[in-house]
């Protein structure tokens, strides 16, 4: 029977029986010794072309067997076995035809080839098209060594293996394959064929052109023996790969040409113009390429998980430990602001001049919005301890992105630049985290659409946002449906872009860092109550921004100090916006002792020095014009709540369900999980506070999990103060969007915290 009329891809199943190894050198014998390792076949057969290599094969015990020509074994094979073709890329279609009209059913076939056009194109030669059992696939994964000495046992732990399957490979095989690398310690990721050429031309064969090239050239030099014997680590560590297997690289850059030329000629264009601005002492040129080049390899990991593969990768794990009881103390200095962090990197990249920030929050959120304006050709210095240096570009200086903007889990980022991007010229996708995937969208996209702007979201308004650019926007007086500052704030930036006076008009107040921001480079904003108006077309000016401390962050040490007997906390330099303070007024109504100090207003927003005492807490109704004021600090003061002596009522609060998280649900089972009565309501929660005694556990110990929302991972690990044993909590890796140094921060003011 051929290969053609094998047994459907249903029929496969079973763990691998042979592996046959066409090609025994590192890539091939690296998985052999991974698989012998694993115990993950029974045998394993290499192919090689001479006797030599079948014999050290055989001898280093990378293979059971060896054989010089493929027919050999092929009658021996059976369902369950695979083929891993590791020869060189124009080598794979004679191993191809070998297996024609010979391979018995069943068996998969994939192979370890750099280029994956070439791969199929061989395929269809030889069988007319792609067959099922074929599963082609490439390991990242490498060393300039070569040769069946080179191969180790280790190769593939931790790296990537991207399989690209075609429309008819079966689902079968492919599970087959996955096993296979995920039996070495490999991560399997999957990516059509052509975009994975372009990819590796960009990230792998481009990289190892520009090595080759410039070893080559310097060989050429007659200074060639000093310029070696000098050369630093830097020059040693980038020319490491021109020492590849020189046949193996030929062989990819003919198999990829059309691709890997299209990467030569952007790097030339982008070198020609780096030599320009070095001729010509253009300094801010030669930042703007360097601190987006630093701030890409910083952050390459995540850009090969979210843009270079297009495969959601999961977070790294995190879980808290938070140990019972302690009480807070000292004097402690929290994150900026995130909301106003935002901002500036926002509105400095649009001003005109440089703008220096101070206190900017380093935090994921923020970064993404800093990577977003760098990435549409805005130059940013730092984040160096909180200090930021912004080259504004002017209002209509922004420059189209090279592919889609990912803010990650921030839904601040993705709603203002929603605004900002719709007046732009140019054509933009909005990408997020899995999480802020699931977000609502159209509450900006639908206003924006009045505006005259082109905006398409995904299935039921949610992310990704698509902004089509170059539509002229028309002013509009909006009245907003719910108390939301993105969607006021996202308006009120399109407005700088529109033909006339643009106005908000929202049902009750929420945090108003947009509208002062503004003012404070120079904008005229308007504002009148619950109303506020801008006229288009006007011009921002670079300042001075110094970004005050988070109230948000504050919060988990303001309900810390208030439920924990013998606490005694200064919150230094926090901003007390009047639209921010809700956590404040309902710490106090509740009764605790929370004095400010040292007020004072810093660029326009008014600042204090927190100071926060162990008080016995009351259970209370929550007035509803507290809520907007207070909606992000809420997971922390259900916490209080549950310490507190009497019932907690929230209402009006429905905007805490499509946060991160379902903040209401979340907090609710969390809380019941470790022994409060937590009753949630379609627009809130109902709370059965158990703070009769000043010593007694509020709290018993037990698993949560925070839903990877940074705000529920906080509160739990604050409720331990009052835990009768330890809280475990669950998925904790996002607080590192708003409060990096949470931890440290927490441990070093009298909490039992374990990070793990």
């Amino acid at each position: 029977m051929s290969a053609m009329d094998g047994a459907a891809g249903g029929e496969v199943s079973g763990q691998i029986g042979r592996l046959v190894v066409v090609g025994i050198g590192l890539i091939g014998g690296s998985l052999a010794l991974g698989l012998k390792a694993a115990s993950g076949c029974r045998e394993i057969i290499g192919v090689a072309r001479r006797q030599q290599t079948c014999d050290q094969a055989v001898g280093l015990g990378v293979v059971d067997r060896a054989v010089t020509d493929i027919a050999q074994v092929l009658p021996e094979l059976e369902a369950g076995d695979v083929i891993f073709v590791a020869v060189p890329t124009l080598t794979v279609e004679a191993v191809f035809t070998q297996l024609k009209d010979n391979l018995p059913a069943g068996v998969t076939v994939t192979d370890g080839a750099s280029v994956k056009g070439s791969v199929v194109a061989a395929a269809q030669n030889v069988w007319g098209e792609a067959p099922e059992f074929l599963v082609p696939g490439h390991p990242i994964a490498g060393s300039e060594q070569s040769g069946v000495t080179a191969a180790r046992d280790d190769l593939y732990i931790a790296h990537r293996i991207i399989l690209t399957p075609l429309e008819n490979t079966a689902p079968a095989h492919i599970q087959r394959i996955q096993r296979m690398w995920q039996a070495v310690g490999a991560e399997v990721l999957s990516m059509p064929v052509v975009e994975h050429d372009e990819v590796l031309a960009a990230t792998s064969h481009l990289p190892h052109v520009i090595a080759f090239g410039l070893v080559d050239t310097l060989a050429h030099d007659a200074e060639n023996e000093n310029i070696f014997r000098y050369a630093a680590g830097g020059f040693r560590d980038f020319t490491r790969i021109a020492s590849s297997d020189p046949v193996m690289w030929r062989d990819i850059m003919l198999a990829n040409r059309d691709a890997i030329l299209k990467s030569i000629d952007l790097y030339t264009s982008n070198l020609g113009s780096l030599r320009s601005a070095i001729a010509s002492g253009d300094s801010e040129h030669l930042m703007g390429v360097f601190t987006r080049a630093k701030a890409a390899r910083d952050h390459f990991t995540k850009m090969l998980a979210k843009k270079a593969y297009t495969e959601t990768m999961e977070a790294k794990e995190v879980t808290f430990i938070a140990q019972p009881g302690g009480a807070v103390n000292g004097d402690l200095r929290v994150p900026g602001d995130k909301s106003m962090s935002h901002r500036s990197i926002m509105l400095g990249s649009l001003a005109d001049g440089v703008t220096e920030v101070e206190g900017f929050l380093e935090g994921e959120d923020a970064l993404a919005t800093l990577q977003s304006f760098r990435d549409m050709g805005v130059v940013i210095e730092g984040p160096v301890n909180g200090r930021v240096t912004i080259h504004g570009v002017g209002m209509h200086g922004l420059q189209a992105p090279p592919g889609p903007l990912y803010v990650g889990n921030s839904g601040t980022s993705m709603r203002l630049l929603a605004g900002l991007l719709a007046g732009q010229q140019f054509d933009t996708v909005l990408t997020g985290d899995e999480s802020l995937s699931k977000r609502p969208m159209n509450r900006v996209a639908n206003p924006l659409r009045e505006m005259g702007a082109v905006v398409e979201t995904g299935e039921e308004g949610r992310p990704p946002l698509k902004i089509r650019g170059g539509n002229a926007l028309k002013a509009i007086d909006y009245t907003l449906l719910m108390a939301s500052a993105q969607v006021k704030s996202c308006v009120l930036l399109a407005g700088l872009y529109a033909d006339g006076e643009t106005s908000t008009t929202e049902p009750a107040p929420t945090r108003d860092h947009t509208e002062r921001m503004l003012s404070g480079f120079g904008y005229d904003v308007r504002r009148d109550g619950p109303r506020a108006s801008l006229q288009g077309g006007g011009k921002l000016a670079a300042c001075h921004i110094d970004v005050p401390a988070d109230i948000s962050s504050a919060t988990f040490f303001m309900v810390a100090a208030s439920i924990a007997p013998g606490s005694d906390v200064l919150l230094q330099h926090v901003g007390i916006n009047p639209t921010r303070d809700g956590a404040i007024n309902i710490l106090r109504a509740m009764g605790a002792d929370i004095t400010l100090q040292n007020t004072r207003e810093v660029g326009g927003e008014p600042v204090a020095d927190i100071r926060v005492r162990y008080a016995p807490l009351k259970g209370i109704k929550i007035p509803e014009d507290q809520v907007p004021l207070a909606i992000d600090e809420f997971p922390a003061i259900f916490v209080a709540a549950s310490c507190a002596e009497g019932e907690t009522v929230l209402t009006g609060a429905e905007e805490l369900r499509v946060k991160e998280s379902d903040r209401i649900q979340a907090m609710a089972d969390g809380l019941k999980i470790l022994g409060v009565d937590a009753e949630p309501t379609p627009d809130g929660i109902v709370i059965q506070g158990k703070g009769a005694s000043d010593q007694s556990a509020v709290f018993g110990g037990g698993e949560v999990d925070s839903l990877g929302d940074h705000r529920i991972a906080m509160s739990f690990a604050v409720a331990a103060l009052r835990a009768g044993a330890d809280i475990r909590i669950k998925h904790c890796a996002n607080v590192a969007t708003s409060f990096p140094n949470f931890a440290e921060l927490a441990r070093g003011a009298g909490m039992n915290l374990e990070v793990c």
